[in-house]
């Protein structure tokens, strides 16, 4: 396919695509004379992750590089490609690391049985959240947070579920990058919806 086409399938204008061609994030299509080059399947697929990662996500331009860079070096690891496209693997700046917090944050997941990196950012933000609750007078321990964790595990099979039978990497990293950014605001929405229904049938009169 020619450029003018790549960028119907894809929403994506023409200058951004050159533009993504230059910054090395699209790799360049198949010359066909000086001024033109063809395109296929592959780099429709990238220019949709491509999208995903800096307007979904809202990462820069040399963050996504560096990712798309990454994912090519693990197309071959599903879990690796879905760490890295997710941010859950990989080095972060972890102000909780030597905290209480952080101590019982790895406590937690040792008593889960969880395989979970060192260095997720996750790690941190529960550790934080945990001392942000603490110093406003709502301590949650260890145990409180199993529960929630049984939650969490049953829909990450959910999430794991929907990448099923997806072969193609960038394929699988576009779909678990739009799955997780994009349903998170919905299962918040779901939380609060059910949090109201339970408020009514344990206070409510019945009046709607």
């Amino acid at each position: 396919m020619r450029m003018s086409e790549l960028s119907r399938l894809s929403g994506v204008s023409v200058t951004t695509i050159k533009y993504y061609l230059r910054e090395g994030l699209l790799p360049a299509g198949r010359q066909l004379s000086a001024t033109q080059a063809e395109y296929d399947g592959n780099h429709l697929r990238r220019l949709r992750l491509i999208r995903a990662l800096t307007g979904v996500r809202g990462l820069s331009v040399s963050t996504a590089r560096e990712i798309l860079g990454a994912l090519a070096d693990h197309t071959g690891d599903t879990h690796r490609l879905l760490g890295l496209t997710l941010g859950s693997i990989g080095p972060v700046e972890d102000s909780a690391e030597d905290s209480a917090e952080r101590a019982e944050v790895d406590a937690l997941v040792g008593e889960l049985g969880w395989d979970v990196h060192k260095s997720a950012p996750a790690r941190a933000t529960l550790a934080e959240t945990l001392g942000s609750l603490r110093g406003l007078g709502v301590p949650l321990d260890q145990g409180a947070l199993v529960p929630y964790a049984r939650l969490a595990e049953r829909t990450a099979a959910l999430d794991l579920d929907r990448l099923d039978g997806i072969d193609d990497p960038l394929e699988l990293a576009e779909r678990a990058l739009l799955l997780t950014v994009l349903l998170e605001p919905a299962l918040m929405a779901l939380r609060r919806m059910a949090q109201e229904n339970e408020s009514a049938r344990r206070h409510g009169d019945g009046r709607r």
